[in-house]
């Protein structure tokens, strides 16, 4: 696989079509089974695909290439043809790695099929069994390396900071020199957030006013560095309500990252440590304002059920996590709305929208600020091609969807884009800076913060 954009090309002439009148086997090289015993996909989740198609207007990948097999039922037919003991070629993996997880074809399916059971499966077994290629395998160590581990991203801080104030970054943008040589690279030089500045999370913030319980959050990764004002907006929204909020110390990763990407071992390391950390906080609920994170936290359940030692506490875990627009939602307003007179865009986040299925929450939370308008995205439920790491990974299909969003996004023609996910609002600047425009991003909870504060609109469209 050529991690520097080849590999986003689908491929069809080793991996068979899937029409109307039923697959064609799929050509692969001899070798051992494509899947082992630990936790492959299961086949009555595969059985419960009757290849409507349903979830072919909804898929990015089918969307943009209009090949079957990097539709969601192709995918789920080559799952399939892998558990009937046909290998793992390289051209199963590449439709398998071109999948964003974006789970808009679980919300469209008709059939409750679970996608997203059978895409993490198959997942763990591609990064068990598959041998990558040098290159790949060595930007995925790095990038696990780095991401997961919020100590190392601030240790990019400065270097970060003087790339981007010496110029060079707009000039390499500018010429798209770094695109041409690598677009790996200029992927991950473009998705680069300019620095925040905001204090560090205290581990205890009172409530203000009548106190209604006490909450923990999770501060994140990429969250927590590069997006410290959505963590100190959270807080203050929750203290805001009423409740006290705890910031456990020393928390890490909770291994969205490592679970979507198929490195079960990690994210089931990752997920233990964190549940230590919140059964030591104490607290009643667990609130999360990153769209990925919250998804994989509440399947730490099934993360989690082989482990004797952590199974019952995983299934108790997962119950006490909300996204911030879920909890606010669900316990009700208690703190002064003032006007914010400004037009909004909002964006589904996929892991918010499609995997939690938390679509009327953050807009009822912007109804809810008096002057505020709200605006649909058209095709909004078509992923951003942010996905995690998608875009680091698959940089080429990345642009392509970021640059349909942007599109979509401009023709809404309004003042502020909002959504719950960092990734989302990375991806998106970067698209619109290619476009030659800009629009000024916030978290939903950073817009609801503005509000309780009686902050002027000018504070969120001129950051």
């Amino acid at each position: 696989m050529d991690t520097s954009g080849s590999a986003t090309t689908p491929v069809t002439s080793t991996a068979g079509t899937l029409g109307t009148d039923g697959p064609l086997r799929v050509s692969s090289p001899s070798g051992g089974p494509a899947f082992d015993d630990h936790r492959p996909p299961s086949q009555d989740l595969i059985d419960d695909c009757v290849h409507c198609g349903f979830c072919l207007p909804t898929c990015p990948t089918y969307n943009l290439w209009g090949e079957e097999m990097d539709s969601p039922r192709g995918r789920i037919y080559l799952m399939g043809q892998g558990l009937q003991g046909e290998p793992l070629s390289p051209a199963m993996v590449q439709h398998f790695d071109a999948c964003l997880g974006c789970m808009a074809c679980v919300t469209a399916c008709p059939s409750g099929v679970q996608y997203d059971k059978l895409i993490e499966a198959t997942r763990a077994q591609v990064e068990r069994r598959h041998p990558r290629s040098v290159r790949d395998r060595a930007l995925r160590e790095a990038i696990f390396a780095l991401f997961p581990y919020p100590q190392r991203l601030r240790l990019l801080r400065g270097p970060l900071r003087l790339h981007q104030a010496s110029g060079l970054s707009r000039l390499l943008r500018r010429t798209g020199v770094l695109q041409r040589l690598s677009p790996t690279l200029a992927a991950m030089e473009s998705l680069a957030p300019a620095r925040e500045h905001a204090p560090d999370i205290p581990e205890r913030t009172a409530a203000r006013g009548t106190g209604r319980g006490t909450v923990g959050i999770l501060l994140g990764c990429v969250q927590r560095e590069f997006f410290p004002g959505v963590n100190a907006a959270t807080v203050r929204v929750l203290a805001a309500e009423g409740f006290d909020v705890i910031a456990p110390p020393g928390q890490g990763c909770c291994g969205a990252l490592s679970v979507h990407n198929g490195r079960e071992a990690e994210a089931q390391r990752f997920a233990r440590a964190l549940i230590d950390r919140f059964e030591e906080a104490g607290v009643e609920h667990v609130v999360v304002n990153s769209a990925g994170c919250g998804s994989s936290m509440k399947e730490y359940a099934d993360l989690l059920a082989d482990d004797p030692a952590y199974a019952e506490r995983a299934q108790r875990f997962s119950q006490q996590v909300w996204d911030v627009a879920e909890f606010l939602a669900e316990v009700g307003a208690v703190a002064e709305r003032h006007p914010l007179p400004v037009t909004v865009a909002y964006h589904d986040a996929c892991h918010l929208a499609h995997a939690q299925r938390v679509r009327s929450q953050p807009r009822q939370l912007l109804h809810g600020i008096p002057e505020l308008s709200v605006r649909e995205v058209p095709d909004g439920e078509i992923c951003c091609g942010s996905a995690g790491i998608y875009n680091l990974l698959q940089p080429d299909a990345a642009r392509e969807l970021g640059d349909k969003k942007a599109a979509n996004i401009e023709r809404t023609h309004a003042d502020l884009l909002v959504a719950a996910n960092p990734g989302c609002l990375m991806q998106v600047a970067s698209a619109m800076e290619r476009k030659g425009t800009t629009i000024p991003t916030a978290h939903t909870i950073e817009v609801l913060d503005a509000s309780i504060r009686g902050l002027p609109a000018s504070a969120l469209l001129n950051r």
